[in-house]
């Protein structure tokens, strides 16, 4: 088990830095500081060894969705899921990748938005039917495809803010809570 988990972050790595069709399985052995022969024992093909970094990389993302899902108000919920989700993107390099992997692997496994966007649905709902956003709002659809959005950016910017130089930016997660509050006080003024 403790080679198969050093193989999965090594490969994490990997195809986060230069993608599946980039990846090479020699420079994940090295990595991982294991021979071609315990890699292939535990990971026949290439594919399979993507298959268990966006297993991985799902599984932490759920974890992080179940954690969430009992925080109330529904609108704070998503508010901090959204965050929490762009911590992962600029903190766990499996995650990172495994997001990677469901956008451009040819049949790829399932999509990172898939673990979290039908949680945010069902927040988003609930929070318009207590009353937590303004009727005249957008509907919880339209809130549910910000996030979307907001999280797609948040994940360019987790892999370009990853090449960038330490503390040269301010992290996604910082930049999605300052999103949100904008969103939260509106930016239109009054009509005079």
């Amino acid at each position: 088990m403790r080679t198969r988990r050093v193989l999965v972050r090594a490969a994490a790595a990997e195809f986060g830095e230069v993608g599946y069709g980039g990846a090479r399985l020699s420079r994940i052995c090295a990595s991982a500081a294991v021979s071609m022969g315990a890699l292939t024992f535990h990971f026949p093909v290439k594919a399979a060894l993507a298959d268990a970094v966006e297993q991985e990389g799902g599984a932490i993302t759920r974890a992080l969705v179940e954690r969430l899902l009992v925080r109330r108000p529904e609108l704070d919920a998503v508010i901090g899921l959204t965050v929490g989700l762009a911590g992962l993107l600029d903190e766990d390099p499996v995650v990172r990748s495994s997001v990677r992997l469901a956008r451009e692997r040819p049949g790829g496994g399932a999509c990172w938005v898939d673990v979290w966007l039908p949680a945010v649905r069902d927040l988003l709902h609930r929070a318009y039917e207590t009353g937590q956003l303004r009727q005249s709002a957008a509907s919880s659809q339209t809130l549910a495809d910000m996030v979307v959005y907001l999280l797609a950016g948040a994940e360019l910017q987790a892999r370009v803010g990853a090449e960038l130089a330490a503390g040269a930016r301010h992290s996604t997660s910082d930049q999605l809570e300052r999103i949100w509050r904008l969103v939260l006080s509106g930016v239109a003024a009054e009509p005079s």
